[in-house]
């Protein structure tokens, strides 16, 4: 850890959303995020500032300013409520020539874009489930059934209910005008991968690391409901289909499956030009053969999930990681000081 460093921590405070009413917790949840970091890099001996992005991005910046970090913890997931500016405001910062923790602008971008970043990875030989994009819901379909319906820039989980997963054209069609009406165009259309699913943290310690595998244990679910990880199943403790997937890791597979998921992990997260870290979705079919579903280059990091979990089964403390994150975020800045000869 780099001596006594002082970092200001910023994330964006919950704003209400005008569309997708009753979906606010994932973005309420940033702000409890933010302070478990800033325990975090305190208790390591780093000065810590919170900063709150609201609706004045000039008041943002200007308290940024007057805390005058030598680098960032960047936790926010979006501005003004609106997930799709997260890459903007991680340029922002780039303009400004402020060191940060986490993805590139550019990186953020593109993994935002779900379709565009499956194009990259299938691009680099990558396997993905095949999808295509509707943006008014009359396009001629191009896929077989089973086929999960999702908004293509949305994360968290949002806009994916049990109903996601259609079989018939009608439950298609159905699904894709209500996904538009909340979400706007366009929509994923995706071949639906109907078996296990997987996700794999991956960090940068002078290397790319992928951590323990992760799993959830759809085991106790109805047997008439799809297998997947929807926004209730994801975020609300005391909602049944929460408490009837549980995530388990590290996952109980063979070494040989462990191995293919982790270097696909480590592979997707190369390819779109990831660093700090980032958390790599996957599911296999019944052949066991695996897909990648997305790369989620701003995973939740609070303490209660799954990064963290899978941290832990890694043998890594919560505040080591953060202490990891601040020096590579430190050594972009001295290397960019060195590049430009400038002063910040």
């Amino acid at each position: 850890m780099s001596s006594s460093p002082d970092i200001a921590i910023v994330y964006n405070a919950f704003e209400p959303r005008p569309t997708a009413s009753g979906e606010r917790l994932s973005e309420e949840s940033v702000a409890d995020m933010a302070r478990q970091a800033h325990d975090a890099v305190r208790s390591l001996g780093i000065g810590a500032t919170l900063v709150p992005l609201q609706r004045s991005l000039l008041h943002f910046l200007g308290r940024v300013r007057e805390v005058n970090p030598a680098a960032l913890i960047n936790l926010c997931e979006g501005y003004y409520g609106r997930p799709q500016w997260e890459s903007n405001v991680a340029g922002i910062f780039e303009l400004l020539g402020l060191a940060f923790t986490g993805n590139a602008a550019k990186t953020l971008a593109i993994c935002q874009d779900k379709f565009r970043s499956k194009a990259v990875l299938r691009a680099a030989g990558l396997p993905t489930a095949p999808a295509q994009l509707m943006f008014d819901g009359t396009e001629p379909l191009e896929l077989p059934f089973p086929l999960i319906v999702k908004p293509n820039a949305e994360d968290a989980s949002l806009g994916i209910y049990p109903d996601s997963v259609v079989r018939d054209e009608a439950s298609l069609r159905e699904r894709a005008r209500r996904c538009l009406e909340g979400y706007g165009p366009p929509v994923l259309v995706e071949a639906f991968v109907d078996g296990r699913e997987f996700n794999v943290s991956v960090m940068e310690n002078g290397g790319v690391t992928p951590l323990p595998v992760s799993e959830i244990d759809f085991s106790a679910m109805p047997k008439d409901m799809p297998r997947i990880l929807g926004y209730e199943a994801k975020w609300f403790e005391d909602h049944p289909l929460y408490q009837k997937t549980p995530p388990v890791c590290p996952a109980p597979i063979g070494d040989g499956l462990r191995a293919e998921l982790q270097g696909l992990a480590a592979a997707a997260f190369r390819t779109l030009g990831c660093r700090d870290y980032a958390r790599v979705d996957l599911r296999t079919d019944a052949k066991g053969r695996p897909f990648i579903l997305e790369v989620n280059p701003n995973p939740d990091i609070s303490e209660n999930a799954g990064f963290a979990r899978a941290l832990t089964a890694a043998g890594i403390a919560y505040p080591e990681f953060w202490g990891l994150m601040v020096d590579n975020a430190l050594a972009r800045r001295t290397a960019d000081d060195q590049a430009d000869g400038s002063e910040r």
